[in-house]
């Protein structure tokens, strides 16, 4: 396993991160247990996790799988990065969501005792809170922190100036601030590319991509077509990002084919080359899921492959997929 740190913090993450929102919903206890377990034996030491992942929004069922994982002892969480978030509604009454100082305490109280530790290694803002001040924000965080029960903070689904605000806010208290952001983004969504990634490199946080696939349609979702087989990329928004993409896919396919490696794999490889990108989030159901994405720590995609893959899916903006303020004029 490669590792990083993450972003201009001292710790050390693998290159590859723990996606757990299908423990519960799509895979059991038991397999979920194993699926830690073997991540653990293959070096991946991060994971990823939030207290509305579960059966229904806010049961918080995924987070106790994780904590009875941690319980059952052997190092499992001394050796384990945890990483959850705090800011989607837990209940329908007032204060079980947002980032007011009173639910960030109430949520953070309530994971830690789902997820059976003392602490929590990044504690992640889910999305902006376009009510709560700064202010508010930072001292609930620094908190939490002079507590012990949080030592880092992310953020998710920011826009690049939301990082602005959130780092020069707190600059001005003297706060460490954020040191990680995660967004979406994959060969078909690179508008991070704009100003989120450049606002990450410049305030040094890592971004850590989520939907990395794309809802599988960077999966090899037309080779499984033709097989007929089951595809999450032939469903939903998967399903309409498919149709208006499906020429870009298929010499996607033919692409990964040439190099004889699986579209997945390569998707998460090409991430993996990106300047800046910590690692990205995969999501696997089963064990087997898990040890093929392992696959893509071990392909290094030339120049000439990337500029393929520029070709097929370009990158957004006006003046060559230059970064802001480039993009927009020159």
């Amino acid at each position: 396993m490669d590792y990083t740190r993450l972003g201009r913090s001292g710790l050390s993450v693998s290159r590859l991160v723990l996606g757990t929102m299908n423990f519960g919903p799509r895979t059991s206890e038991a397999d979920a247990h194993t699926i830690m377990d073997l991540a653990h034996g293959h070096g991946v030491n991060f994971f990823d996790t939030a207290n509305v992942y579960g059966e229904t929004p806010g049961d918080g069922v995924t987070e106790e799988i994780i904590g009875r994982w941690f319980a059952a002892g052997g190092g499992r969480r001394e050796r384990t990065v945890l990483a959850t978030k705090v800011y989607l509604p837990t209940g329908d009454w007032p204060n079980e969501g947002r980032l007011s100082a009173l639910n960030i305490r109430r949520a953070c109280e309530e994971s830690l005792r789902r997820l059976q530790t003392d602490h929590i290694d990044v504690y992640q803002m889910h999305h902006i809170d376009r009510e709560a001040p700064w202010d508010e924000v930072w001292e609930a965080f620094s908190v939490l922190r002079q507590q012990g029960k949080v030592l880092y903070f992310g953020s998710s689904n920011f826009a690049g100036w939301h990082i602005a605000q959130a780092q020069e806010a707190a600059r001005s208290r003297h706060f460490l601030g954020l040191v990680s952001e995660q967004s979406i983004y994959n060969l078909m969504n690179r508008w991070v590319e704009l100003e989120v990634l450049p606002a990450a490199r410049h305030y040094g946080l890592g971004l850590i991509p989520w939907s990395p696939l794309n809802g599988g349609v960077l999966g090899g979702v037309l080779r499984k077509e033709r097989e007929g087989g089951a595809s999450r990329g032939t469903s939903g928004h998967s399903a309409a990002a498919l149709a208006r993409h499906r020429e870009a896919v298929a010499g996607y396919e033919k692409l990964c084919a040439d190099l004889g490696e699986d579209p997945a794999h390569v998707g998460l490889a090409w991430l993996l080359a990106q300047d800046g990108v910590t690692g990205p989030i995969i999501g696997p159901r089963t064990a087997a899921q898990l040890d093929g994405s392992l696959r893509a720590l071990d392909i290094t995609l030339d120049e000439g492959v990337l500029a393929r893959l520029d070709e097929l899916f370009p990158a957004p903006g006006l003046n060559g997929g230059k970064p802001a303020p480039e993009a927009y004029a020159w």
